[in-house]
């Protein structure tokens, strides 16, 4: 079942309460997304670790209902 842009967006912004969110469906196909994602949160925070919690703030969708998801971080 594929995951709807908004729900993502949900997410991360339940997560990282000052995120600012650009999700982009690369296919069509609701299952291959594009995401930047800036927030304050990232300050101080290696690429890896500001990727990581993004995956978090899935909640264990990515690689189930979400199938692809790439990840562009950015410090506010």
């Amino acid at each position: 079942m594929a995951m709807d842009l908004k729900e993502i967006e949900m997410l991360i912004k339940e997560a990282l309460s000052d995120a600012q969110v650009e999700i982009q469906d690369l296919a069509g196909d609701g299952n291959h997304y594009s995401a930047t994602i800036t927030s304050s949160l990232f300050s101080g925070k290696s690429k890896i670790e500001q990727h990581k919690m993004v995956y978090n703030s899935l909640k264990g969708k990515m690689g189930n209902e979400l199938h692809a998801l790439a990840i562009k971080t950015k410090e506010q």
